[in-house]
């Protein structure tokens, strides 16, 4: 795998195809809800709701590293299967921007490495 392909542009127009997990799928619809949510809390003066979300997101994520760590074939990247691993890195980066989004909506700036 090259670093062009490891490249945010390159990922977000990558085929998302290979996903096929119910876990994965879920996080996929999850993500795609995030502009809806986000306007419907501007109108409602509810931004607890991209709290929750946010927190949503985490938790679908986790849900699919766990199940990745339990079961191989579901894992980030793996080495026999290029295509596939491009596809989950474009979920991964899908799920760092929004949640960046989101954090910077609510005025939090998130730190680039936990100590």
């Amino acid at each position: 795998m090259s670093q062009d392909q490891l490249s945010s542009e390159y990922l977000a127009n990558s085929s998302l195809s290979r996903l096929t997990d119910e876990a994965e799928l879920g996080l996929m619809r999850t993500l795609a809800s995030w502009p809806r949510l986000v306007e419907a809390a501007a109108e409602a003066h509810e931004p607890h709701r991209i709290a929750f979300y946010l927190g949503d997101v985490a938790a679908g994520f986790h849900a699919l590293w766990n199940k990745g760590r339990d079961e191989a074939s579901l894992r980030f990247i793996l080495s026999d299967d290029p295509e596939l691993t491009i596809a989950r890195l474009a979920l991964v980066q899908g799920v760092k921007s929004v949640i960046a989004s989101g954090l910077a909506v609510l005025g939090v700036e998130p730190v680039e490495e936990m100590r």
